[in-house]
């Protein structure tokens, strides 16, 4: 039995996970993800089970992945690098690891916001250089903030900025009833609505097609001039090109992400390099808590698959 694990996260981190992998006797190949399309057909059809990251699982890589292929185990919650329904047709089930970084991504995404808005990047990097530069930046406490979707991120946010005094607007198909009413969210019936009402927006929305360049040119002219925006679930979510006319413009006061549209950027890439922007490259969920909590529900996911017991998480079922 071969297994392909490609995810960095799950082997850079200490933890019962290690152990618990090899004690399944299986032949573990280990690279460096995520992976690209050329290297996953390179990779393709010597495999029993791949425990991933968001490596290119598209209907070309996975067709020549089969029929060895059995199953693929997600670590972590992210599927849109995988296309489920080219699993679906060929008999592959994909298990995902729900309920497992919340808290993780929620603080990540309120430390991006709060260096945003006291520039706290910037300042460092001054202090560094031996200058003593002393910018004035914006505190959280009464500013209006968009959450986009409502979910266990999002929902982790809300907490946070409730905590910090702030007026919490929100947008997404699922609403927590009970939820809302207990941190009093304004709830917006569009997304043209949430963003135009708002100073800060935070994106926590999955990447599908309906949400794809969620964030695009119109929709950054609809918010209110010198906003902010956050952004830690995927990349894709917003029209870079737009975003960076934003930050020239001065409509965008500042951007910090988590996530980019290609992983990892060209070094060149405008972003990184953006006076207003703060960039992390896809560190939200990567704590020693985090990591082998994730890690343990994939790898347990994937043995239990193969012993034909025990609880598996399926994302997609053969």
């Amino acid at each position: 039995m071969r297994i392909l694990l490609t995810t960095t996260s799950y082997q850079d981190t200490p933890g019962p996970h290690h152990e618990l992998l090899a004690s399944s006797k299986y032949e573990i190949v280990r690279e460096r993800g995520p992976l690209s399309k050329a290297r996953m057909l390179d990779l393709a059809g010597e495999f029993d089970g791949v425990l991933c990251g968001d490596d290119d699982f598209s209907r070309e890589v996975l067709e020549k992945f089969r029929p060895r292929l059995k199953v693929i185990s997600k670590y972590g919650i992210g599927l849109d690098k995988i296309d489920l329904a080219s699993c679906q047709e060929f008999g592959i089930p994909v298990l995902f690891t729900p309920g497992v970084n919340h808290t993780t991504v929620a603080e990540h995404t309120f430390a991006l916001m709060l260096a945003l808005m006291r520039n706290l990047v910037e300042e460092v990097n001054f202090t560094k250089a031996g200058k003593w530069t002393r910018l004035t930046g914006h505190e959280l406490w009464g500013k209006r903030i968009g959450i986009v979707g409502v979910g266990r991120i999002g929902q982790e946010m809300i907490r946070r900025c409730d905590g910090f005094g702030m007026e919490i607007h929100a947008y997404g198909n699922f609403w927590p009833l009970e939820f809302a009413k207990s941190y009093e969210l304004i709830r917006h019936e569009t997304l043209d609505s949430l963003v135009s009402a708002v100073s800060i927006v935070s994106l926590h929305t999955m990447l599908r097609e309906d949400t794809r360049l969620l964030i695009d040119e119109r929709r950054l002219a609809l918010m209110q001039k010198g906003a902010w925006l956050i952004n830690s679930s995927r990349g894709e979510l917003v029209e870079t090109a737009a975003v960076l006319a934003a930050l020239d413009s001065g409509q965008l006061a500042g951007y910090a992400a988590d996530v980019m549209d290609e992983e990892p950027p060209d070094p060149d890439h405008p972003l990184l390099h953006h006076p207003k922007a703060i960039i992390t490259p896809h560190i939200g969920s990567r704590t020693y808590e985090s990591v082998p909590r994730q890690a343990l529900k994939a790898t347990t996911n994937l043995l239990n698959f193969f012993k034909g017991e025990g609880e598996i998480f399926f994302a997609t079922r053969d």
